[in-house]
């Protein structure tokens, strides 16, 4: 099968009733192909630009009329939580976009399709490719559908980072090996414990944290280790 063929079954998939199938090819083309095959401007940068301004606009707009309680201020925080790249690149990897990026050599050989900036990157060019297709409430639907998991953990009051399935999905894609956590140390009275644990990928320590719980040390663990692995 060809990649064109994949691009259209994948965005079968996501249920896009798409009316130009290029514009979404070139939002999954990274510049490192663009520049060796001398395909110069036939890449996804410009759709990126466009992606996340109007990936601000749908969630600014949900968060205004979902949540008329809230000031400026928390909106403002909320929205940042759910467009940044951590955010962008979960939904990277539960879509596994990286399979249907075209990249260079040379970024192909250092994990490129894994990379959570560059995937993170192909999901705002993908939205700016679905305004241009399918015009703003066509797009906004999508994009909330896509948003669906997270925007429920935010209606739950639980949103939040979860750094240990993001690092979960990045060292599998990039080193086959899934991260292992051990706690290495307690503090404190019984009613009053730290914990603090490290995150080990191949023998390595790759992050450390504490937490008031195993899990809640685990996670801080994972974020250090994500922000190490993925600057």
């Amino acid at each position: 099968m060809s990649w064109q063929n994949d691009i259209r079954s994948f965005l079968g998939k996501l249920g896009w009733e798409i009316t130009n199938v290029n514009l979404f090819e070139q939002a999954l083309t990274h510049t490192s192909y663009a520049h060796e095959k001398k395909q110069h401007g036939n890449h996804n940068e410009r759709l990126e630009f466009l992606g996340d301004a109007v990936l601000e606009l749908v969630i600014s707009d949900y968060l205004y009329y979902t949540y008329p309680e809230l000031p400026e201020g928390k909106l403002t925080k909320l929205r940042a939580d759910l467009v940044c790249e951590a955010s962008l690149a979960r939904l990277a990897f539960e879509l596994d976009i990286g399979q249907y990026l075209r990249l260079g050599k040379g970024e192909k050989t250092g994990g490129g399709f894994s990379r959570p900036s560059l995937l993170a990157d192909a999901v705002e060019a993908l939205i700016g490719a679905l305004y241009l297709d399918l015009g703003l409430e066509h797009c906004r639907s999508h994009v909330l559908d896509l948003y669906k998991p997270i925007l429920e953990e935010l209606q739950e009051g639980v949103l939040c980072r979860d750094f240990k399935t993001l690092l979960q999905e990045f060292s599998q894609a990039r080193f086959a090996v899934t991260p292992f956590y051990r706690i290495i140390n307690e503090s404190g009275p019984d009613h009053k414990k730290v914990f603090e644990a490290e995150v080990i990928l191949a023998s390595n320590t790759v992050g450390s944290g504490q937490g008031r719980s195993k899990k809640e040390a685990e996670q801080a663990a994972a974020k250090e280790a994500w922000q190490n692995l993925t600057p």
